[in-house]
């Protein structure tokens, strides 16, 4: 175990019921979002361009910026080679609308749609992405984001959105390593990359003013890494974290940790000279550090520095659950490379770890690898619930909860932001807390994408 140090940042820094319809004619048209197989300039020029699988050709996929309150209405069109379909990451939307195949709909077949239709009742960044073999399709690059619009936006100058990801090419042909399923990736820390990149681009630098106030939406859409960052000629805050409003703006000081599927939203100030360069900073595996993102600053902007941001506009149904008439559960991460994993459960069978590897399954959660047939817990319609993530792992996990946001408990009884993905790091047990107010069946699994196909997926059921 002297190989696997017990740190935060060494673990961030180490961790190498819908039916699918063809559209009808005289229906109702939706804006098409079709998924096809087109080619991408992710590597640096010189290089041949990336087959990918997008939306609408792009890559990412085009950018959703709409009202909180309205609704967002997107035909899904399958020209790929395989079944695919979306999911709203983060947006709290009826259960039937939320994209995850074999849950909540059948996966659409190639040559076949499906409408999606639902109301955006929460401002913030989200975004979204293919819940049908995500570990493979997320990889190829189905993702793009989802912004919603406070009535009230805050006083800035810009708003930039920046999607991080990374991707394992071959580094003779620039093309995507084909083999999701390795072993080492399953079982390990999951698919890593050796392009690193921002929206698309191995390098995507920008422009920027000195004073110039910027909100920068960032998304991690790694499928493993988790990104940690820092700013140098640029001073922030802290405004939102996956989509929900803090309280009150924290000052960036220091590192911020994203793990996969989580956002972070930053109002920062351009505090570089011109002719100088602002950056996004981030760590390397090797500890050093290396520019996410430059703005390069060509002037001084005519407004002084301003004052520190105002709190974003609170969303609604962000009430502390009752900790004292909650439900209490526990859930423990199970499995992986040298974890000790005797046995799971999988397909109604229980298994042996061997056996469960020769079945891809190297992940369990509280005994059970995979999609069972029973929930991992069923919850009335505004029950209070508290859950205790204990991390049995020699691997951190990105946890994720569709259809609802929750809070961590501290020790003290307190608790933090609303999110809809936790990072679990091994031997440090957490607890989240949140008030079971969405009907349907929703996902929990980690969002490190080849754990959750490899046994690290459950359901919850709100009646």
């Amino acid at each position: 175990m002297a190989d696997f140090p017990m740190t935060r940042r060494a673990f961030c820094l180490g961790s190498v019921a819908g039916v699918a319809l063809p559209t009808l004619a005289g229906a109702q048209s939706f804006p098409p979002l079709t998924a096809r197989v087109t080619h991408a300039q992710i590597a640096p020029e010189g290089y041949d361009p990336t087959e990918v699988w997008s939306y609408n050709g792009g890559f990412p996929g085009p950018e959703i910026r709409l009202a909180q309150g309205a609704r967002l209405q997107r035909t899904l069109v399958n020209e790929l080679p395989a079944p695919t379909s979306i999911h709203w990451h983060g947006i709290r939307i009826d259960n039937a609308m939320d994209g995850v195949a074999g849950l909540t709909q059948s996966a659409v077949p190639t040559g076949e749609s499906f409408a999606y239709d639902f109301a955006l009742p929460d401002a913030g960044t989200y975004w979204y992405h293919a819940h049908t073999n995500s570990m493979e399709q997320v990889a190829r690059g189905l993702y793009g984001a989802l912004i919603v619009e406070e009535d009230s936006p805050p006083d800035v100058d810009r708003d930039e959105v920046l999607i991080l990801d990374d991707w394992l090419l071959d580094p003779e042909t620039a093309q995507l390593d084909l083999q999701f399923d390795h072993p080492m990736a399953l079982s390990h820390g999951g698919r890593f990359g050796n392009l690193i990149g921002t929206n698309g681009r191995y390098a995507d630098d920008l422009k920027a003013r000195q004073s110039e106030r910027l909100r920068l939406r960032i998304i991690n859409a790694a499928n493993a890494r988790i990104f940690v960052l820092r700013l140098d000629g640029l001073t922030g805050w802290t405004v939102a974290l996956d989509g929900m409003p803090l309280e009150n703006p924290e000052p960036v000081e220091g590192e911020l940790i994203l793990a996969p599927a989580q956002r972070i939203d930053l109002i920062v100030d351009v505090t570089a000279a011109p002719g100088e360069q602002a950056t996004l900073l981030r760590a390397g595996d090797d500890d050093a550090w290396y520019a996410q993102i430059i703005f390069d600053v060509t002037d001084a902007a005519p407004d002084p520095a301003r004052d520190a941001p105002a709190p974003l506009p609170a969303n609604p149904r962000m009430a502390l659950p009752d900790l004292a008439k909650a439900t209490q559960l526990e859930m423990r991460m199970e499995g992986g490379a040298m974890s000790g994993l005797r046995s799971a459960r999988y397909q109604g069978q229980d298994m042996d770890f061997r056996a469960l590897a020769q079945q891809g399954q190297f992940w369990a959660l509280s005994g059970q690898s995979g999609m069972g047939d029973a929930p991992f817990a069923r919850f009335s319609n505004g029950e209070h619930v508290r859950i205790k993530l204990a991390n049995d792992t020699v691997f951190p996990h990105a946890m994720h909860l569709h259809g609802m946001h929750f809070r961590q408990i501290f020790a003290d009884g307190t608790f933090g932001p609303m999110r809809d993905t936790i990072l679990s790091i091994p031997n440090e047990p957490i607890e989240i807390g949140f008030i079971a107010d969405n009907p349907g069946k929703w996902l929990l699994h980690c969002h490190m994408l080849a754990h959750a196909a490899s046994g690290m997926t459950t359901w919850i059921e709100v009646a």
